[in-house]
């Protein structure tokens, strides 16, 4: 049956961009991760997701879900704990039948310092909560994006294509991630798995306003005059890319990294 939804444009349409069962969100209580949540509920698809700490974000995250018609679920879940994320996961393919679309949408909090001056133990935690943490859900996702084929994507850094100084602590995990992706798209192709990447710039929402206390205006004001829009980025603008990825509108795309950065990286 036909579910009235959003076309990727905004505009109602017949059928949705997404088959039966549910995409889950990894991270979906953060700015970015929110958004991405009500954006793929308004294209027609269930949504679980997962939060760290903050229960009220996660529930808010839901009840959006849920103002759009469709299903949402949410469970805290240490990315650390290979077990805990590969029982999520089956517990999400049993309550919604099949998952269809895997979403990373984490970002460690991190201190804004040049390469030299890192803490070993930030480093460490950084490593092991960003990039093994997307180790352990590939690891546990491909099993059920294999079944009647699916989508992985990451969200990544535009740092990746043009440094940003004091950022190497997100951009370093981040080149792993995509590298993980592109060897996901290539060997997983053939079951009919698609894995992407969104390279997104400066956005104003989740970590930013994280770590905005730590820069001056004198910095954030740079920040908006190394894009080519002179602008930073929104969290819809961020979901809406992820959520194209995701979706059949892209369903010859894969191995790919979308930049999104209002031209940062130009």
């Amino acid at each position: 049956m036909a579910t009235r939804v959003l076309d990727l444009n905004g505009n109602e349409e017949s059928e949705s961009h997404f088959p039966p069962g549910a995409a889950v969100v990894i991270g979906g209580s953060g700015g970015i991760g929110c958004e991405i949540c009500e954006r793929l509920a308004r294209h027609g698809t269930d949504v679980a997701l997962t939060y760290r700490s903050n229960a009220d974000a996660a529930g808010r995250a839901v009840e959006a879900i849920e103002q759009s018609g469709r299903r949402g679920l949410s469970r805290p879940l240490d990315l650390a704990d290979a077990a805990a994320v590969r029982a999520f996961f089956d517990e999400v393919a049993g309550e919604f039948g099949r998952i269809h679309t895997t979403i990373f949408a984490v970002g460690a909090d991190i201190p804004m310092v040049h390469v030299c001056e890192i803490d070993e133990h930030d480093w460490a935690r950084t490593i092991d909560g960003d990039l093994t943490g997307f180790f352990n859900v590939v690891k546990a996702a491909v099993p059920h994006l294999r079944s009647h084929g699916g989508s992985l994507v990451a969200v990544s850094s535009a740092g990746l294509r043009r440094h940003p100084p004091r950022d190497i602590l997100s951009t370093v995990p981040k080149a792993g991630i995509e590298a993980i992706i592109r060897g996901v798209a290539r060997e997983e192709g053939r079951f009919g798995v698609r894995a992407n990447a969104v390279a997104l710039g400066v956005v104003e929402a989740g970590h930013f306003h994280r770590v905005e206390q730590e820069l001056s205006p004198e910095f954030i004001e740079a920040m908006r005059r190394n894009t080519a829009m002179r602008r930073l980025g929104t969290a819809r603008e961020a979901a809406d890319a992820v959520v194209f990825l995701a979706s059949s509108a892209s369903s010859y795309t894969t191995g790919q990294s979308l930049t999104v950065d209002g031209g940062y990286s130009v």
